[in-house]
């Protein structure tokens, strides 16, 4: 059994519902889960859920055929879609989770929330329905139901589309969330309640047994091409400063005979001897004041020989300064010309063609940039050349400068 959950709109549910059928599927069996597209918060959720490693599928990013390998397996598939079931990139909506079902060829249960509908819940999934034979719609998960009535009313509606289930109104399900989405999943309090609640809700109000029986195809396993690793030694930041990294590439640094170790600069531990030092993305400009005064990794990170790359909130650390939300500046590695704020904040989001003309990354990639900090300074070489979704060009993005990199973009994949 394979089968992804979507729906029309983000703010459905869809998450929660996730959240608790891998929980409550997990009590009886084993299951694995995945979630579409650039997201690097979901998916930790997931794996609290389920205790099984969460995948990143990113349709735009990523060959179908490296979708089908991490995705096949003989033990059930839950994934995630993101944002609403054909919203894409531009100009056409590649990378939807409308995507994956045409790649993957399996069914989607849409989580439409009810609460404010009653009759008008059949032309919007109909719609849906009708929309693309080639995503089909196995059934509904109502969500946000009023009452016993309620529910009654919207199945009457909806004929003879099957409806997996009703899911209560309950406000104890809500989940604290900041400016890149959800608190994350090591920081959430009380996180295995939360799971339970949801799993125990979902056992309730959905016929489980149904969503398992769905048919879906088998996937083929065959090797993808994977990514060669940027040294034989990796070094990983990883703490909730530094906490966005895709497993796919790591698992295709390990395939191909790479080392990888873990530290924790917010534990101010010093950088391992390595041949590469990867600093990703997470919340450093939550942890500024303390990543100021870790000096064992701050003059570890300045003395080691290795070569360095940084990923957003990495690439912040790798400048002179980092300025907060509350206008207080902090002094960074000073590895990188560059100063960044997060005092004036400005979104930047997208999916990016990224070409490096030298050094370890030297190639073509796909990535995605996602971030509210702005560069206040910014003086060297750039790392990347890069292009939008469609095409259009973009300024150079990141710096390099000797074995010094970063850049604001997340690599997901080989172009």
């Amino acid at each position: 059994m394979s089968l992804i959950i979507s729906a029309p709109a983000s703010g459905s549910g869809k998450t929660t519902i996730t959240l608790g059928l891998l929980r409550a599927i997990s009590r009886t069996q084993p299951v694995r889960a995945a979630k579409s597209g650039p997201d690097y918060i979901d998916p930790r959720f997931h794996e609290a859920a389920c205790g099984q490693p969460c995948l990143n599928l990113d349709a735009w990013a990523m060959t179908p055929a490296r979708i089908s390998a991490l995705s096949a397996g003989d033990t059930p598939l839950i994934i995630e879609g993101a944002m609403g079931l054909f919203d894409g990139a531009p100009p056409n909506g590649k990378g939807s989770t409308a995507d994956l079902a045409r790649i993957l060829g399996l069914p989607v249960v849409l989580v439409v929330d009810a609460g404010k509908m009653a009759g008008s819940v059949a032309p919007l999934v109909n719609g849906f329905a009708a929309h693309d034979a080639e995503v089909p719609i196995a059934g509904v998960i109502l969500n946000n139901v009023g009452s016993e009535r309620h529910e009654a009313m919207l199945r009457r509606a909806l004929g003879d589309m099957p409806v997996f289930g009703a899911v209560p109104r309950c406000t104890g399900l809500m989940q604290p969330s900041r400016h890149l989405g959800l608190v994350q999943a090591q920081e959430h309090p009380d996180l295995d309640a939360y799971l339970e609640q949801a799993a125990d809700i979902v056992t309730e109000a959905l016929d489980l047994d149904r969503l398992m029986a769905l048919p879906s195809p088998v996937l083929d396993p065959k090797s993808a091409v994977t990514l060669p690793p940027p040294g034989q030694h990796i070094a990983i930041a990883q703490d909730a400063a530094f906490a966005f990294t895709y497993p796919h590439i790591i698992a295709d640094w390990k395939a191909a005979g790479a080392q990888i170790t873990f530290f924790s600069p917010l534990a101010n531990e010093a950088v391992p001897q390595a041949d590469f030092i990867f600093l990703p993305g997470g919340y450093p400009e939550l942890h500024a004041a303390q990543l100021a005064v870790n000096n064992t990794f701050l003059d570890s990170l300045r003395q080691t020989d290795a070569t360095i790359y940084g990923e957003c909130g990495g690439y912040m650390t790798l400048g002179n300064s980092l300025t907060d939300a509350d206008g207080v500046t902090h002094k960074m590695a000073g590895l990188l010309q560059l100063d960044t704020s997060f005092a004036r904040r400005k979104l930047h989001l997208g999916y990016r063609h990224l070409t490096c003309e030298t050094g370890p990354l030297k190639g073509q990639w796909r990535g995605h940039e996602f971030h509210y900090a702005t560069t206040s300074k910014s003086q060297g070489p750039p790392l990347f050349q890069a292009t939008d979704a469609e095409g259009a060009e973009l300024p150079p993005m990141g710096l390099t400068t000797g074995r010094i990199s970063g850049s604001f973009a997340h690599i997901i994949d080989g172009a």
